[in-house]
């Protein structure tokens, strides 16, 4: 029986365990969406949802707190800037999990971790696509008056 065992070892030694949730924490906040094992996904979401309603409050020492754990300062700022704001009125379940079925290899349960609010996205790359595709139309009529001359 599994009496008091309150987490998911995940088959790694408690270093390795620990770094991978890190590490997968740190892609679901800059990314807004990781695709992962079933069991790796109820792990991180654990560990995001906590950090998510310790960063609805803006306060150095949660800075800190959520600091131990993910390294890169742009995610630390993005978490408190663009992630908690959204979150301020919900009072929990910030992230979803969509199954997506099983992996080839070894049939895991595949599942998609995301956030339920998503940030909104410079259209940075679209604007320049449709300034390009508006541009070669453009382009053509300039050739075909030049050649009509």
């Amino acid at each position: 029986m599994k009496h008091k065992i309150g987490f998911n070892a995940l088959s790694r030694s408690s270093a390795h365990r620990k770094a991978l949730k890190r590490n997968m924490v740190t892609s679901l906040f800059r990314y807004e969406r990781i695709e992962t094992t079933k069991a790796k996904a109820l792990e991180v979401r654990r560990m995001a949802e906590k950090m998510i309603t310790r960063a609805k409050v803006d306060s150095v020492a949660n800075r800190r707190q959520i600091a131990r754990d993910i390294y890169d300062e742009a995610i630390v700022a993005k978490l408190f800037t663009e992630i908690a704001p959204l979150f301020v009125e919900r009072k929990g379940g910030y992230t979803r999990i969509l199954k997506t079925g099983n992996r080839l290899g070894d049939a895991a349960e595949m599942v998609i971790l995301e956030l339920v609010e998503k940030t909104s996205k410079p259209a940075k790359k679209a604007d320049k696509k449709t300034e390009k595709k508006a541009s070669k139309p453009a382009k053509k009529a300039e050739k075909k008056d030049k050649e009509e001359k």
